[in-house]
């Protein structure tokens, strides 16, 4: 068969609709998966006439179209599809059809998430590197100085690296709204605590086009023309992590347009170690806000 036949195995399981390509990989990686009977390699190939199963469970295309959620997530809930996590966020939605979240709120968090069936999509939308806002409200526990939103908005040390520029507004004594396009770990609480400040409450307000419209614990579809603006927006995103990477290593005058901020000061680099101290801050894969 030829080699245009083939396809992915995380990226088939993604595209029938089964689960994001990142929990395909750990599927596969725990041996959860088979291809004619045989668990395969991290990396196999199928083709539409390969047998796959996931826990012996015979995996199909499903005929039904692909459903995009809007959701509010409340204070508590996990953004996980565990069904060990008690208050993971698809036993709370429970929705009728397998659907997952794309990215990531931490648990004390609260505001809009992006749930799906379309596993191809999760990726595309994921990517930091591709630029897609999303905006948030902040409480703090002191009162906001004009040196806390100028140093918020012109990139912190975190996480080994330094965050990029973005757009901070002061709303209130104690609260300030902040755009990212980034997804690292807690980023926003982070770069509070950098700077001395406590987060006392966050809320995401926004992804990219689609604006927090539905009550806490409440979710709606999007509309034709919300999923138009964001497939039009990601149309040319990278699809997997191989493709991201082979763009970072690009020399920099052929990588595309994406703008990133990165220190001119070394000794923010010292700065960033500092604060990555602990081994949980090296995840940075793992997109919570």
């Amino acid at each position: 068969m030829e080699n245009s036949n083939l396809i992915r195995l995380n990226k088939y399981l993604s595209e029938v609709g089964y689960c994001s390509r990142r929990e395909a990989d750990k599927l596969i990686d725990q041996g959860r998966v088979t291809i004619n009977g045989k668990v395969p390699e991290m990396g196999t190939k199928v083709t539409s006439g390969d047998e796959v199963r996931v826990d012996g469970e015979l995996i199909t295309k499903s005929k039904e179209k692909h459903v995009y959620l809007a959701f509010h997530k409340p204070i508590g809930i996990v953004c996980t599809t565990a069904q060990h996590e008690k208050d993971n966020i698809i036993d709370y939605i429970n929705y009728p059809k397998r659907i997952f979240p794309i990215g990531r709120l931490d648990k004390p968090s609260e505001g809009l998430i992006f749930l799906t069936s379309d596993g191809d999509i999760v990726n595309k939308v994921l990517r930091a590197r591709n630029n897609h806002e999303k905006e948030y409200v902040v409480t703090v526990n002191k009162l906001i100085s004009p040196q806390f939103i100028k140093r918020m908005g012109n990139g912190i040390p975190i996480l080994d690296t330094v965050t990029r520029k973005c757009k901070v507004e002061q709303i209130s004594k104690y609260d300030f709204k902040i755009v990212l396009t980034q997804g690292l770990n807690r980023q926003i609480r982070r770069m509070c605590e950098y700077l001395g400040y406590d987060v006392i409450r966050l809320k995401r307000i926004r992804i990219m086009n689609v604006n927090l419209d539905v009550p806490v614990g409440q979710w709606r579809y999007l509309t034709e023309q919300e999923l138009k603006v964001i497939n039009s927006d990601v149309g040319e995103s990278s699809k997997t992590e191989e493709a991201s990477l082979i763009e970072e290593t690009k020399p920099k005058r052929q990588r595309g347009n994406t703008k990133r901020f990165n220190s001119k000061n070394d000794n923010r680099k010292s700065s960033a170690k500092r604060d990555s101290s602990s081994p949980k801050n090296k995840n940075r894969r793992n997109s919570r806000d």
